[in-house]
């Protein structure tokens, strides 16, 4: 089965030669589907230079729109039986793709989550963003009646066909708690898995904020009570 990668990029020139070479390294059948999302620090012009394999597409945003729209942007260029989404940051070990895809190949699962809660990771960004994504967590259990330990986690992996039929309108971050969302309306099992994470501190160049998680707060009570 082949893996379609999809990676949204904004402002992170250094970071982006050490993750893609981390992404071409796991040894499984993969494309790379990566969206610029109006950088202005370089990476645009990193990514034109060094970005020519022919598994390797990059499409470009004219002006910064968000993670969720650089997401949506990738997704219909998928052309992989299983889809992941990948940060250009260092938190997170692709080969930790390799434990996830197992379920969705053996057709035992359609979704899995990568928990950093439940792997043994030691180091936070801070409290605030372990606490926050606990909450999240919780809520999403208490809202939707499946017990999820790491809804905000980027290492989300879906089969192809069920992401590509999920309607989508997220820009921002909140595309973690309306795809969570939606997937758990459908009743779809998310299963989870334990995965590595370096977290980096928001000096280091974290983009999101507080303002993030209040509207992930409101997106998991939208969706609860929309027609999905």
């Amino acid at each position: 089965m082949k893996l379609s990668v999809l990676i949204p990029v904004f402002n992170e020139r250094e970071n982006l030669p050490i993750i893609l070479e981390r992404v071409r390294r796991v040894p499984l059948a993969k494309e790379l589907i990566i969206v610029d999302d109006g950088s202005t620090d370089g990476s645009r012009e990193w990514l034109e230079q060094n970005v020519t394999a022919e598994n390797e597409k990059v499409v470009f945003h004219a002006k910064n729109m968000g993670k969720g729209s650089a997401i949506r942007t990738a997704i219909p260029e998928a052309a992989g039986d299983i889809v992941v989404i990948q940060d250009a940051d260092l938190e997170y070990d692709p080969m930790d793709w390799l434990a996830m895809v197992e379920p969705i190949a053996k057709g035992t699962a359609q979704v899995v989550y990568g928990s950093r809660t439940l792997g043994k990771n030691k180091g936070k960004s801070s409290w605030s963003f372990y606490l926050g994504g606990l909450l999240l967590s919780a809520l999403t259990t208490v809202l939707y009646g499946a017990r999820i330990t790491d809804e905000p986690t980027c290492y989300k992996m879906f089969r192809a066909d069920v992401l590509k039929s999920i309607p989508l309108t997220c820009t921002g971050f909140e595309f973690c708690p309306e795809v969570t969302a939606k997937v758990l309306r459908r009743k779809i099992k998310i299963v989870e898995l334990p995965i590595k994470y370096s977290p980096r501190k928001v000096g280091e160049g974290k983009k999101i904020k507080f303002r993030d998680g209040l509207i992930a707060i409101r997106t998991l009570l939208k969706y609860r009570f929309a027609k999905v």
